[in-house]
Formats: C-alpha cells, structure tokens, sequence
C-alpha cells in the first residue's frame, strides 16, 4: 500500500515539471550550430542575400528582408542608398566564403518567430590576434525566413 501512494506522489509531483518543461521547450529558444544552419531557412536566406550584395545586386538583396526593411531602403535618399550599398558590398563576402564561415563559426537561435544568426571568427597571426563577429537578425512567417532588423 505504502508503495503505491509513494508511486502516485512521486507521478503527481513529477506531472507538472514534464508539462512545464514540454511547454517550455515549445516556445523556448533552441539553438543550432555550424552546418547545420544551412538547412535552416534563415541560414539559406543569409547566404543568399550575403551573395547577392557582394554582387552588388542590392534590389535584389533587399527583397530577401521584411517589408519594414524594404519601405526604410527605398524611403532613403538615392545618395544615401548609393553610399550604403558600396559599403555594404566591400563588407559582404561571396555565398562561398560566409557558408564556410557558418559551418566553422556560426551559431543560430531560433526563438519562437524571430531568429538571431551569430558567425564569430577569432584570427591570430604574428602581429596579435583579432575577431570579427557577423550578426544578422531574422523574422520567420511559417517556413519563410526574411532578414530584419
């Protein structure tokens, strides 16, 4: 009998961590790291978009980020676009270089509908050592990804 009502405790004590801790990592971050980002719609649209401004194809680029994103792009002054866009491009690496980067040293949150892709990459060399961190920030509608602000 004893062991029973030790059973029933135990399961009725437990029963709410299982269902706070199901519901939790529902809508709790998750993480992904290294290659496996690049299966992840917003790891997709970020080399994308990084390819297409290296290319110097900002129009393009900028029909990968949100609607907010875009009405800010084209409210600005055509001068003020033109120095963006050449800044944008000498920072920008080609799709090939940031996958790499990714795999090696990215990281992705995903929390609930909005996404923060991190990529840090630590150099050293004779003259010291330096780290150059890549940060872009996402919003995901269902199985789109778009970059944000």
């Amino acid at each position: 009998m004893k062991h029973r009502r030790f059973s029933v405790l135990f399961i009725s004590s437990l029963l709410p961590v299982m269902l706070f801790g199901a519901a939790g990592a529902a809508s709790g971050k998750s993480e992904i790291k290294g290659a496996a980002i690049l299966d992840h719609p917003c790891g997709k649209v970020a080399v994308k978009q990084m390819g297409l401004v290296h290319a110097g194809k900002m129009e393009d680029a900028n029909k990968l980020t949100t609607k907010e994103m875009q009405d800010q792009w084209k409210a600005m002054p055509e001068k003020d676009r033109t120095m963006m866009s050449g800044m944008m491009k000498e920072m920008s690496q080609t799709e090939a270089q940031y996958s790499a980067d990714i795999k090696s040293h990215g990281l992705l949150v995903v929390d609930g509908p909005s996404a923060t892709m991190t990529v840090k990459k630590e150099t050293k060399d004779k003259n010291g050592s330096s780290s150059e961190t890549v940060t872009q920030n996402f919003k995901i509608d269902g199985s789109q990804c778009m970059v944000s602000r």
